[in-house]
């Protein structure tokens, strides 16, 4: 398998300058992949397509987190888990073939470099709430 944490990375920074620097994400895209030419295709591929997916699906994803964020609001987030929070939801929801462990373990390992030092157990937190909360979503549905 191509470098999938390499192009969650990426696909970290790009939302991260069109969230903070309130860019268009084709601008952003374009900024981060100006010095990024000499990578793998298919890492540059998926790197967009989560960061075009992640914010194709931002109202709604953003409607989960703050379902189970109940003491912050987004805007109180820290940037940077913020998005790791929004790229991993993203593949939970639509990103068949990789599993919710998958995912949140990325964030995690993605949160422990680049965020605070409560980041890594801020995101694994939201994170397991949505998971719990997706399952009894599933769960009830079925009945």
């Amino acid at each position: 398998m191509f470098g999938r944490r390499r192009a969650r990375e990426i696909a970290l920074q790009i939302l991260f300058q069109a969230d903070v620097g309130n860019l268009p994400i084709e601008e952003a895209i374009e900024a981060t992949l100006l010095d990024l030419s000499n990578l793998d295709r298919d890492v540059i591929n998926y790197a967009i397509q989560l960061v075009k997916g992640t914010w194709s699906k931002k109202d709604e994803l953003d409607r989960q987190i703050q379902n189970v964020a109940t003491h912050w609001t987004l805007e109180r987030m820290a940037a940077v888990d913020r998005n790791l929070i929004r790229i991993a939801l993203y593949e939970m929801l639509y990103v068949p073939d990789v599993p919710y462990r998958v995912a949140i373990n990325e964030a995690i390992e993605l949160a422990k470099d680049y965020g605070t030092s409560e980041s890594r157990r801020f995101v694994n937190g939201v994170l397991g709430a949505l998971v719990r909360k997706l399952k009894l979503d599933k769960d009830e549905s079925q009945k």
